[in-house]
């Protein structure tokens, strides 16, 4: 049951003709009203009733007040129900402020909007066309005003206006005026829009008034590790800094300059795999084709650290520039980077072999890395032909070396892998020699059937006139292999 206290300012309220149980309790002390309880007489029966009774002084004192309203007890409406009923009464009083004064509203509502267009919105001008020429002249203004003042509460603009005519009229003062907004009269502002800059813009330009004192000598000094602040700036990955240096070094033709490792601001990007930075470094004309102190160009140390991020930059670089880049280069131990990234990933393979790491995820993202950064090469040119200098190996012949199916496959599905499917190395072993001679190996059996599928001669013989059944060796898994290799030779020679 809920207690229901009315006023005489809300009594339209209430419905008064719902039914009110009361309390048995007089309320008459305690509301200072009449009790419901207590009946209304007439004034007849007023005076019949008080010849006879002691109390009529009492009744007589409390007539004044029987049209008084009172407090009681209400069990039909709820508490949520009485707040909507005193909402929908604000609201009907607020309509009827409105309906009794319209004028008063609409004078406000046109001072608002006056105020609102005279701060934000740029001075337009219609154009002045010929009646014969204009279709649209016959009492028909070029810019709906109706439609700019239907939403005063939003911020006009000069693409929010409607209008009507040849879309390549618009607005011809607007363009003029595009960044400077006319000062407001009698509010004495003068409003000017930046032209929008993205947050990488706005960094350069607060590097740049903070470089601005900074000379040559000090722009190109190093420390005692030969490090420039350009070298620092791309280690720490700040690109906002490392372009401002970098733009500034270039214009005075240093921007390679090499520090104690023999690398420049660019090989440092791509050790640190900063591909944002690198990017920017190609841009301002970094040289690509430069070796640090081990002889590794930087396609080598993609290649060597998985860092397929920034090989995928510098691909763009050079598609979109035109630049060579010289995919065969070969460091100090006669590979290219292409063997680097094979390489690489057969030592992955290892550790995952073992057991103990199989679970790593540093493990299992690193070859998926490796795996992109050797389709990204080969995407760039990298030659399938191409051997090391030291035992004339190819890339096929490595991924041999650890039964590697995963890059066998993607180098047999090469349109130019018949040229190396047979390839003998120094030694005059092929890809199909290492495979077979491998030991311990679960996936050699499916290495010699993927070669065998795409050509691969099991009658071939090394220097040592061996064939590759001939180096398989034993247990289960070798005559399983040697099985393969006999039966696929007896078909050759038949």
């Amino acid at each position: 049951m809920i207690i229901d206290g009315v006023s005489e300012g809300l009594s339209g309220v209430l419905d008064r003709d719902s039914d009110v149980m009361t309390s048995p309790v007089h309320l008459l002390s305690f509301y200072g009203c009449a009790s419901p309880a207590e009946p209304i007489l007439s004034d007849s029966e007023q005076s019949s009733s008080s010849a006879g009774s002691p109390h009529s002084d009492s009744v007589d004192a409390h007539g004044a007040r029987r049209a008084s309203l009172y407090q009681g007890v209400r069990v039909k409406n709820t508490v949520k129900q009485l707040i909507l009923q005193k909402r929908h009464y604000s609201q009907g009083q607020q309509y009827q402020v409105e309906n009794t004064c319209p004028a008063i509203i609409n004078a406000l509502q046109r001072r608002k909007r006056e105020l609102e267009n005279l701060s934000v919105c740029p001075d337009k001008r219609p154009r002045v066309l010929d009646s014969d020429s204009n279709p649209f002249s016959y009492g028909e203004s070029m810019i709906c005003d109706s439609e700019m003042m239907e939403d005063f509460g939003e911020r006009l603009s000069i693409e929010s206006v409607m209008v009507r005519g040849f879309p390549q009229d618009l607005c011809i003062d607007a363009q003029s005026h595009q960044n400077t907004f006319p000062s407001s009269s009698g509010l004495g502002l003068g409003l000017t829009a930046a032209p929008p800059v993205s947050f990488f813009q706005w960094q350069i330009q607060q590097e740049e008034q903070r470089l601005a004192s900074v000379s040559h000598a000090e722009l190109t000094a190093r420390d005692a590790d030969g490090d420039t602040f350009l070298h620092i700036a791309v280690a720490q990955g700040r690109r906002a800094l490392a372009y401002v240096l970098a733009r500034r070094m270039a214009a005075l033709g240093m921007l390679d300059m090499k520090e104690h490792n023999n690398q420049s601001a660019f090989q440092v990007s791509v050790a640190a795999d900063q591909h944002l930075i690198a990017q920017d470094l190609l841009q301002l004309g970094a040289e690509l084709n430069t070796r640090d102190c081990w002889g590794r160009a930087p396609l080598h140390v993609c290649a060597e650290k998985g860092h397929s991020s920034t090989l995928q930059a510098i691909q763009r670089s050079v598609q979109s520039s035109g630049r060579p880049v010289n995919l065969e280069l070969v460091n100090y131990d006669g590979l290219t980077p292409l063997h680097v990234a094979v390489l690489s990933h057969n030592a992955v393979l290892q550790e995952l072999s073992r057991g103990l790491c199989a679970q790593s995820p540093a493990l299992l993202q690193k070859r998926k890395q490796l795996v992109e950064c050797v389709n990204t090469l080969l995407l760039m040119g990298a030659s399938l032909e191409a051997k090391d200098c030291k035992s004339g190996r190819t890339v096929l012949h490595m991924a041999a070396e650890e039964a590697n199916v995963e890059l066998l496959r993607l180098f047999l599905d090469q349109s130019n892998y018949w040229l190396v499917i047979n390839a003998r190395a120094f030694s005059g072993n092929t890809a199909l020699h290492m495979v077979s001679a491998l030991q311990g190996r679960r996936t050699q059996l499916d290495a010699v059937t993927l070669l065998l599928r795409r050509g691969a001669d099991p009658s071939t013989k090394n220097l040592e006139h061996e064939q590759p059944a001939q180096l398989v060796p034993d247990g289960p898994l070798g005559d399983q292999v040697r099985r393969i290799l006999k039966g696929k030779g007896a078909q050759s020679r038949s």
